[in-house]
């Protein structure tokens, strides 16, 4: 009867990791459930709860390339026409390229992602409702990757005690029913929390989200360039029409230098 420990051992894999999950979906979703309303998006709001610090830096670059303020090469170079930023974001994104006026967009982009404007960004968000702790979104993704683990470890001792020699029940009912329970109970949490909670890392709270959606919805009817940016804030680089402004930030080079 040793599978009856490896089947107590599956439950409590299970049980643990299942109630983590219920309770960090819980505290992630415990976000007033008003917070949306009577607030209007901001284009660094949209992109900050779209996809996070990176997004907003992205969103400046490329605003500033559409507005002729900044050159952004096909080979991953910008280059800083205008130096006068104007806002925070812009002169975080000024100072970050330095003071030659010219650098790599990948340092720049991830310089400009941890400037102290986007991390005020983030936390007027957070404030406001509108965005999920960084904590809250940790626990989440966290709690996700216990319970897959616990869904594993339940197969793995299931194994094992199928493998064992003479290990039969005082019922009619196969080892495997048993350790089928804590099985079905994992798997049902991951399909639930990924209906319910996901992306798991997503920045936005419920509110934030119903604003992005109706965000979302306006770039479908317009076509001018603040929907531009809107659809850049929103969806990331894939939104951006022009092949070689893509191109600059997709480059990748394989031995560092200047660009000539």
């Amino acid at each position: 009867m040793f599978w009856v420990l490896l089947l107590l051992l599956a439950w409590a894999a299970a049980g643990l990791s299942c109630t983590r999950l219920c309770l960090a979906a819980m505290r992630a979703a415990a976000v007033d459930a008003d917070a949306a309303r009577g607030h209007h998006l901001t284009l660094y709001e949209a992109a900050f709860l779209s996809g996070g610090p990176a997004r907003v830096a992205e969103l400046t670059l490329v605003s500033m390339a559409r507005q002729r303020r900044l050159l952004l090469a096909h080979t991953g170079w910008a280059t800083v026409v205008d130096p006068r930023g104007r806002d925070e974001m812009e002169r975080s994104v000024i100072g970050a390229i330095g003071p030659e006026g010219q650098s790599r967009i990948a340092p720049v982009r991830a310089t400009a992602a941890t400037a102290d404007s986007v991390r005020g960004l983030g936390d007027r968000l957070v404030a406001a409702g509108l965005a999920v702790p960084d904590g809250a979104r940790t626990t989440v993704a966290g709690a996700v990757r216990q319970v897959q683990a616990a869904a594993a470890a339940v197969f793995a001792l299931a194994a094992v005690a199928l493998l064992m020699p003479s290990q039969t029940t005082e019922s009619d009912v196969p080892v495997a029913i048993w350790f089928a329970l804590p099985l079905i109970l994992t798997l049902s949490c991951l399909a639930i929390a990924r209906i319910e909670v996901h992306p798991y890392t997503r920045w936005a709270s419920p509110a934030g989200q119903r604003l992005l959606g109706t965000l979302s919805r306006r770039t479908d009817l317009a076509a001018d360039d603040r929907t531009y940016l809107t659809s850049v804030a929103v969806r990331g680089i894939r939104a951006v029409g022009e092949p070689d402004l893509r191109a600059a930030f997709a480059h990748r080079d394989r031995t560092p230098g200047r660009r000539g």
